[in-house]
């Protein structure tokens, strides 16, 4: 079944992937700590620039789980310091609720130099412009640090 959602993906994410899914690598099970692995991967994302809930989640292990990424900042399982640098895919944003007052998420992002329009959907980050292009390096860093960490 993994192998099948990780079929159209580089052959080097496939094999980052397929180790975090599994659990398992040359030494045996690796107990993998989701929500300890999206504070590692928020405090990359550098200033001046957003990421999804599905990219966090990609670079965690676990394509497709956007939804847990969401929880884990909505409760701060994943820390807080930056999840206002957190969009839907499109580029909306999606986390008011999680904020002091509806707008502050717009008003962060803005004074990182992130340029946020309002369409008939609601507040919107182009994610071409803005968003956090992670590279294969990125990936293996944090797998690394996941690694050392025991996470």
């Amino acid at each position: 079944v993994w192998k099948k959602c990780l079929g159209d993906l580089p052959v080097t994410w496939q094999k980052f992937l397929w180790y975090d899914i599994t659990g398992f690598s040359g030494r045996g099970r690796v107990k993998m700590d989701f929500y300890k692995r999206a504070d590692l991967v928020m405090k990359k994302v550098p200033e001046g620039r957003v990421v999804s809930y599905g990219q966090i989640a990609l670079l965690c292990g676990v394509p497709g789980n956007a939804r847990q990424a969401g929880y884990a900042l909505r409760t701060g399982k994943a820390g807080q310091k930056t999840a206002y640098r957190v969009v839907n895919a499109q580029g909306y944003l999606s986390g008011a609720g999680a904020f002091e007052t509806c707008d502050m998420q717009r008003l962060l992002l803005e004074k990182e130099g992130i340029r946020v329009l309002w369409t008939e959907k609601g507040w919107k980050v182009d994610m071409k412009t803005f968003g956090w292009k992670n590279t294969i390096e990125d990936a293996e860093e944090l797998r690394r640090e996941f690694e050392r960490l025991g996470v």
